[in-house]
């Protein structure tokens, strides 16, 4: 075995990091957060806006509606919860 196959096999993966908006936190312990992306249709050439919605860990429930939050691939939680809140990037305005 060479030195390169030792460090590719002792690499970690590496997470997934999703900027998105807290649409709900009414969960214990636990956000949903809509991330939107847009990209090119690969047939049509025309731009389609996708909207996905994850659960997140907030161990300490900061994180509240409106807020934009990164959020980081973690192992399962529960069935639906396989991300964990990372930072609060923006927080949301009082009206």
């Amino acid at each position: 075995m060479t030195e390169q196959d030792t460090t590719s096999e002792t690499e970690t993966r590496q997470r997934r990091v999703l900027t998105g908006t807290v649409v709900s936190d009414k969960m214990d312990k636990t956000i949903v957060v809509q991330v939107q992306r847009r990209f090119k249709h690969p047939r049509y050439r025309k731009y389609v806006s996708e909207r996905m919605r994850y659960k997140a860990h907030d161990e300490t429930n900061q994180a509240k509606v409106g807020d934009v939050v990164r959020i980081v691939s973690c192992r399962p939680l529960s069935r639906e919860k396989r991300w964990s809140l990372q930072a609060i990037v923006e927080k949301a305005t009082l009206v």
